[in-house]
């Protein structure tokens, strides 16, 4: 399983905004975008006020590596979403974000089980959590409608899971999520709407890139 090892405040810094890839520490100071909100790199600081027009086609370039950055997938699995996305029925835009948003890794992030997407996608790996009853370790795994997803009975016990339920208490979860926070379990309702979805993404850039 391949996934990204590099340093990810830099990845917010390219990107021009937080993309709260860490978590609680995208809420204190000693995160790095509020200490160098400006693209990494030797040209970093001086290349934002260069005042140069954007061309469409960084424009779609910037929406992609942006909703790739913000749930963490690769390129050629990116790609493969937006494939299996425009051969379904529908907004193809909508249909991409809404595979994206029903990866085991992201539920579990959205039931709040986990601090960041790439937190709840290593206690998955860790198999710390079962899809309807059964064990995986998969992050990639598409929940569906009516799936449960709940912590598993060995791994309760552990500190991370006793102290859960009064931090999970504290993040609310959307209305297509079904969370009960006393058993550690939740489940899927249906599939979000786009107004459910991270508004600053934008789909539309995405699929005129992929259909360049």
């Amino acid at each position: 399983m391949s996934k990204y090892r590099g340093p990810v405040c830099k990845l917010c810094r390219r990107e021009g905004e937080k993309l709260f890839l860490k978590g609680a520490r995208c809420f204190t100071p000693k995160c790095a975008f509020e200490r160098r909100g400006y693209a990494p790199g030797q040209h970093g600081k001086s290349s934002q006020f260069r005042g140069k027009r954007e061309s469409d086609y960084n424009r779609q370039l910037r929406a992609k590596q942006k909703a790739r950055r913000v749930y963490g997938v690769l390129e050629r699995q990116f790609r493969r979403y937006y494939e299996e996305s425009s051969q379904r029925r529908g907004v193809t835009g909508l249909n991409l974000l809404q595979s994206l948003e029903a990866r085991l890794d992201n539920v579990v992030f959205r039931m709040g089980f986990a601090g960041s997407r790439s937190e709840a996608r290593l206690l998955v790996t860790h198999g710390h959590f079962m899809v309807n009853g059964r064990r995986t370790d998969v992050p990639s795994m598409q929940v569906g409608v009516g799936d449960s997803v709940a912590v598993r009975d060995g791994s309760r016990r552990r500190t991370y899971f006793k102290s859960l339920p009064d931090v999970a208490e504290a993040r609310g979860v959307p209305t297509w999520l079904a969370r009960d926070i006393k058993n550690l379990s939740g489940s899927v309702v249906r599939m979000p709407e786009r107004s459910e979805i991270d508004g600053n993404l934008n789909e539309q850039l995405i699929v005129e890139y992929y259909s360049r």
